[in-house]
């Protein structure tokens, strides 16, 4: 039998936890935040500044980006959609459903400073959120 090495064990143990964790907090199913609008999950975002803007990348999966409200105001972002479910869901027998389905809306804070228009495009399966720094105004990393 080969030596079994606890630190091995450890490690293994420790990264098995990490991604526990991890799955913990990509969790994006989110109880409504106001039944009124109907809103049932917030996606993940990724927030980076680099010296001329802000970018935002949003995971969407299964979403038509082209009907994603953006909304710039005072110190944040509003991000808001719908995931619908595929037509085969009226038919298919369920093995797993791990993807949200329904209204999102996601408010993201944003670093202090002034930004223009939002650009949106998609990149490598997210929503990707760009805000130039408004004036020259440059900052951050």
């Amino acid at each position: 039998m080969a030596n079994q090495d606890p630190r091995d064990w450890m490690w293994s143990e420790a990264l098995r936890m990490l991604a526990r964790a991890d799955r913990l907090h990509r969790q994006v199913f989110q109880p409504p935040q106001s039944p009124r609008r109907g809103v049932s999950w917030e996606p993940p975002v990724d927030v980076l500044e680099t010296h001329d803007a802000v970018l935002i990348l949003v995971a969407l999966p299964g979403v038509d980006v082209e009907k994603v409200e953006v909304v710039l105001h005072n110190g944040g972002l509003s991000i808001a959609g719908e995931r619908l479910p595929p037509e085969e869901l009226a038919t298919a027998t369920i093995h797993r459903l791990e993807l949200p389905q329904g209204r999102f809306e996601r408010h993201v804070a944003l670093p202090p400073g002034r930004y223009e228009a939002p650009q949106s495009g998609v990149a490598n399966g997210c929503l990707m959120i760009r805000l130039p720094k408004a004036g020259g105004q440059r900052g951050g990393p």
